[in-house]
């Protein structure tokens, strides 16, 4: 079984590394796509390696997409790449998990209309705009989307994304 981090520099360091153990701890590979391969830089200045390119991503090799926050989601949300990739896990039906900004990917892919979600609380106004309904809670599971607030939130983000893939 695979996994994938969609990120890019300024991606909240937490949010990228967290899911990548945990990830690993149940005996998943991650792969890390990005725009390049190389080191993400992220906020803290933590460096994760990026070994997959967004255009190179095939979504049916993977079981899981994980979706960190910070700045990166701003300028990711704007790839097509990045948005097929999402579209593709969607319609497959494989779990996704949108941490602090990341659901702004999800809100670009057109993946959260009619939808209970959470994100980052500065990112609640534009979830609502896109048609999904803000619930200030740790973790939202709405069928195969699993949306977290904060780095707080990491242990419940992770525990039901794992749930998923059992």
């Amino acid at each position: 079984m695979k996994g994938l981090i969609i990120s890019a520099d300024l991606a909240e360091d937490r949010e990228l590394f967290y899911p990548y153990y945990r990830l690993q701890e149940e005996g998943i590979e991650v792969d890390v796509a990005s725009f390049s391969t190389g080191i993400i830089k992220g906020k803290r200045s933590i460096e994760m390696e990026a070994n997959i390119t967004l255009k190179d991503v095939k979504a049916g090799d993977y079981a899981v997409l994980i979706l960190p926050g910070g700045k990166a989601p701003a300028k990711l949300r704007e790839d097509e790449d990045v948005i097929r990739i999402v579209k593709e896990f969607a319609k497959a039906g494989k779990p996704i998990g949108a941490i602090c900004h990341g659901p702004q990917i999800l809100l670009s892919a057109g993946l959260m209309k009619g939808k209970r979600g959470t994100c980052a609380p500065s990112m609640k106004d534009e979830l609502a705009e896109f048609g999904a309904e803000y619930m200030d809670q740790e973790v939202i599971v709405e069928g195969n989307i699993i949306t977290s607030r904060l780095p707080k939130d990491l242990p419940a983000f992770s525990r039901e994304v794992i749930k998923q893939l059992k």
